[in-house]
């Protein structure tokens, strides 16, 4: 095989629930979840993850811990710890790092690969032999021409394996497939695609782009056609991502309605988010109110400040200004505070 460029997608297997076991081996076999406190009679909290024994009972990430116990009441529940989860991403990253390769990270648990080489696979399971030799974890990589196929590839790998999905068998994997198997478009996109007649990839990009263009504007919808034919970004950026801004948010276990909790919360989120600035060494440029009240709804207020500001009187009393802008005649049983950053380019 030529010597060419290709693109791999690295996914840690089921990665916080696998860095979970890596501090209780007496757990695997087991269905685990991870989540919140790791109490699922806590109301309101959800599942960041969950084993593959636990997957097979229904559970996936976002449902209530609640929900998951029910479906599987032998499970046992983990309370999740962020900073163990990033440190051991770095590890994963550094790894990566140590190959002739271009690494973009993707979070926790992916990064997309530039590589140039005549045999993508024997390089993928070079990266998955390191990977876990050094770390203990299982990853799967997918392979392809562009950062699109080689995402799918990476989910028809899973658990621990290689796949590889390019441009001369995309046709023979995806086209009859729906259309929310595509990497950019989901359940409700898929089902206004369905209701124009098209159900499958093949019947996507087989459309008229003039057509989608009149129905979901003139970028996403001839997008999706780009999609259907396996098209995609194939460059690799490794400058380190930069966060635009941070957030921390509440979910309260009963609703309230007394106005002296909701500043008492708002106050400690408000001076909690300042000092996650001050210590990345960031400044505040805008903040915003996030409040969620029954049944379900969602608004967020916000405001942006004189300059850039560290100051944790000047964020809590803007933040104090803007829900006062929040309607609150109903219960609240979510508040937030955001704020954005100044940028490098700025």
């Amino acid at each position: 095989m030529a010597t060419r460029n290709w693109i791999l997608h690295l996914d840690l297997d089921q990665f916080i629930a696998a860095v979970e076991l890596l501090r209780h081996p007496e757990l695997r076999g087991k269905p685990v979840i991870v989540g919140g406190t790791g109490d699922p009679t806590q109301p309101r909290t959800v599942a960041a993850t969950a084993t593959y024994e636990a997957r097979q009972h229904g559970i996936h990430s976002g449902m209530p811990l609640r929900t998951a116990q029910r479906r599987c009441p032998d499970a046992v529940f983990l309370p999740s710890d962020p900073p163990a989860y990033e440190a051991a991403s770095a590890r994963v990253m550094a790894v990566l790092r140590e190959f002739p390769i271009l690494v973009e990270v993707w979070g926790w648990d992916e990064a997309f690969l530039g590589a140039t080489t005549d045999n993508p696979e024997t390089l993928a399971a070079d990266l998955q032999h390191a990977v876990r030799a050094r770390t203990h974890l299982d990853c799967s990589i997918g392979i392809g021409d562009n950062k699109h196929q080689a995402k799918l590839a990476s989910a028809f790998a899973k658990p621990a394996g290689i796949h590889r999905l390019t441009t001369d068998n995309w046709a023979q994997t995806m086209n009859h497939r729906p259309t929310d198997a595509l990497w950019g478009i989901g359940a409700r996109t898929s089902r206004k695609l369905a209701a124009l007649g098209l159900h499958t990839v093949a019947q996507l990009a087989a459309a008229d782009p003039a057509d989608l263009a009149r129905h979901f504007g003139p970028t996403n919808g001839p997008w999706y056609r780009y999609l259907a034919h396996g098209k995609g970004e194939a460059e690799i950026v490794t400058t380190p991502w930069i966060a635009r801004g941070h957030s921390r948010e509440t979910t309260f276990p009963h609703d309230l309605t007394d106005r002296t909790d909701l500043t008492r919360h708002l106050t400690a989120l408000a001076q909690h988010v300042t000092q996650d600035a001050a210590e990345a060494g960031r400044q505040i440029t805008r903040v915003s109110v996030k409040i969620r009240t029954t049944p379900f709804h969602t608004r967020t207020r916000q405001s942006k400040l004189p300059a850039p500001t560290t100051d944790a009187h000047l964020i809590t009393q803007t933040a104090l200004d803007i829900l006062d802008r929040h309607d609150l005649t109903h219960p609240v049983r979510l508040i937030g505070v955001a704020v954005e950053y100044t940028m490098p380019e700025d």
